[in-house]
C-alpha cells in the first residue's frame, strides 16, 4: 500500500490525534491535505496552544483541548503521540476505536529495510553512528524516530533500496506491530518510571521491538546487560551480541581491540568521542550494520565521527574553564556514564524532573567522580539526599551547592570552578520540570555559558 492510498483509506473515519508534538503535526497536515475528519487533541489550552491553534482550525482542523483532552474520545481511529501510554486510550479501544500511531503507519507503509534503535541509553547515539557508517558506504538513508524527524510525509521519496534508520522510545514499539528488519537494543535499566505502571512494562515494552522478526532479521542485544541478553531466547530473529567483558557471536572488545566476527577490525581507543559507553554504541552499530560497510569504513566513521550535540558536547573553554553539555542525561545510568568517561573530576550540575527513578548508585558516583556538585530542579533534595548518605560522601572533599534558578545553578557552577577545571551538565533526570525537553535545556544552558565573559 501507498501512502497516498493509506490517506484515501482514512478519508471515511472520523480521526482523531492525540498529541500536537513534533511527531503528530506532519501527520496532522497530510491527513487534512488528504480531505480527511480530524480532531487534534492536546493537554494544552488555547491559550498555550498560541498561535497553533487558530493555524490548525483554518486548515480545517476540530481541537480537543485542555486537562480534559482524553474524555470521550469518540473516533474510529486513534493516533496517539508517541510519549503517551496507551493504557490512557483503552477506553477508547474499548469503544471499538482503531489505536495507531504515525510510527506504526510508517512502518507498515515503508518500502525499504528499516534499522530500528531501542534502548535506556545510547539509542540516539547509536542510531546516528549506524545511519553514518551507511552513509559512508554509499548508501541513501533517512534517519528519523524518536530522534526528532517524522518519516511519514517522506514516504514518496523512498526508494527500496535506501536505508531507514530510526530511534524508537519505549512508549513508541508498545501496542504497536512493527517489523525492522535489524533491530537494536543498547541497554535496559530503570526509566520513565513516571509514565510506565512498573518495570516489567517498561521492559516489555523494549520487546516489542522484535516479537514480530523471522529468522530472516537480525536482532542485535547487549551480552553485558542481563535483562538483553536474556531476550535472545525470546526471538525468532538472527541474533548478534555485543560487549565489552567477553567474546561473543557479534562484536566484542578485548585487548584494546574491536573484534568483528572474530577479526580485529580496529582499536578501541580510536574512537573519537569519548567513554567506555561510547565503545558500546559503536559495537552496537557495527553489529547492526554487518556486511553492508567494510571495516576499513567503520574505522574512518569511529575515528572522524564527533559526536551528537547534548551528548558530552565540549563546546566552550573559558577563563581556563571547559563547558561540556550533556543534557541528553536524563537517566541517573546516563550521569554515570558520562561520569566514567571524563578524565577529569568535573564540577556537576544535575538535578530535574523526577521520573521515580532510585538515585542510589548515582549518589556514589558522584562521590568517586565529581569535584563539585550543584544541584537544581525538582530531584534536588532526592540526589542530595543519595549523595549525603553514601558511604563514600565527605563534605570535606565534595561542596555541594543547591539553587532554584536554572541559570543560577550554570554560575554558581562557574564560581566553583579554577583554571583547568570542567563544567559539566549531566542532570540525570528529564528536563521537564523546568524545559519542554532535553535539547532546550542544552540549548539553554549553552547559551548561559556563551554570554559569559
Amino acid at each position: 500500500m501507498t501512502l497516498h492510498e493509506y490517506m484515501d483509506s482514512l478519508r471515511s473515519k472520523r480521526i482523531g490525534v492525540v498529541g500536537v508534538g513534533v511527531s503528530n503535526r506532519p501527520l496532522i497536515d497530510l491527513l487534512l491535505a488528504a480531505g480527511c475528519c480530524v480532531t487534534a487533541c492536546d493537554r494544552r489550552d488555547r491559550a498555550e496552544m498560541g498561535e497553533l491553534a487558530q493555524e490548525l482550525e483554518s486548515h480545517g482542523c476540530a481541537l480537543k483541548l485542555g486537562e480534559d483532552y482524553l474524555r470521550d474520545l469518540d473516533f474510529d481511529v486513534i493516533f496517539r503521540t508517541p510519549g503517551l501510554h496507551p493504557r490512557f486510550l483503552s477506553e477508547a479501544a474499548e469503544k471499538g476505536a482503531l489505536l495507531t500511531s504515525e510510527m506504526e503507519a510508517f512502518f507498515a507503509l515503508c518500502p525499504c529495510r528499516i534499522f530500528a534503535v531501542t534502548g535506556s541509553d545510547g539509542k540516539t547515539t547509536t542510531t546516528t553512528i549506524i545511519a553514518e557508517l551507511l552513509k559512508a558506504a554509499g548508501h541513501t538513508v533517512w534517519l528519523g524516530g524518536n530522534i526528532g524527524t517524522p518519516l511519514l510525509d517522506k514516504l514518496p521519496q523512498m526508494k527500496a533500496d535506501d536505508m531507514v534508520v530510526l530511534e524508537l522510545s519505549s512508549f513508541q514499539p508498545h501496542s504497536m506491530a512493527c517489523h525492522p528488519h535489524v533491530a537494536v537494543i543498547t541497554n535496559v535499566s530503570p526509566n520513565h518510571l513516571d509514565v510506565h505502571p512498573d518495570y516489567q512494562d517498561y521492559i516489555d515494552a523494549k520487546k516489542q521491538i522484535f516479537r514480530a522478526q523471522t529468522a530472516a532479521d537480525r536482532l542485535v542485544l547487549n551480552a553485558d546487560n542481563a535483562i538483553t541478553r536474556a531476550m535472545a531466547a525470546e526471538s525468532a530473529a538472527t541474533v548478534r551480541f555485543f560487549s565489552r567483558r567477553e567474546p561473543v557471536e557479534g562484536v566484542f572488545s578485548a585487548g584494546g581491540e574491536i573484534y568483528v566476527s572474530g577479526k580485529a577490525i580496529m582499536p578501541s581507543d580510536a574512537i573519537r568521542i569519548p567513554g567506555e559507553h561510547n565503545l558500546e554504541n559503536y559495537m552496537a552499530a557495527f553489529a547492526a550494520v554487518g556486511e553492508l560497510v567494510t571495516p576499513e569504513v567503520c574505522r574512518q566513521v569511529a575515528e572522524g565521527f564527533a559526536g551528537v550535540e547534548h551528548r558530552l558536547e565540549m563546546f566552550r573553554c573559558l577563563h581556563g574553564v571547559t563547558y561540556c553539555n550533556d543534557s541528553i542525561a536524563s537517566s541517573p545510568t546516563r550521569t554515570i556514564a558520562g561520569l566514567r568517561a571524563l578524565r577529569q573530576k568535573p564540577i556537576l550540575i544535575a538535578g530535574g524532573y523526577d521520573k521515580h527513578i532510585p538515585f542510589d548508585e548515582l549518589g556514589h558516583e558522584i562521590c568517586r567522580h565529581a569535584k563539585a556538585l550543584v544541584l537544581c530542579g525538582a530531584t534536588a533534595d532526592k540526589i542530595l539526599n543519595a549523595v549525603q548518605t553514601s558511604p563514600l560522601y565527605d563534605e570535606s572533599v565534595l561542596p555541594i551547592v543547591q539553587k532554584d534558578d536554572f541559570t543560577e545553578a550554570v554560575y554558581a557552577a562557574r564560581e566553583l570552578a579554577e583554571e583547568g577545571d570542567l563544567v559539566l551538565l549531566s542532570p540525570a533526570c528529564a528536563s521537564f520540570d523546568k524545559f519542554p525537553n532535553f535539547a532546550v535545556r542544552g540549548r539553554t544552558f549553552k547559551k548561559i555559558v556563551m554570554e559569559m565573559e
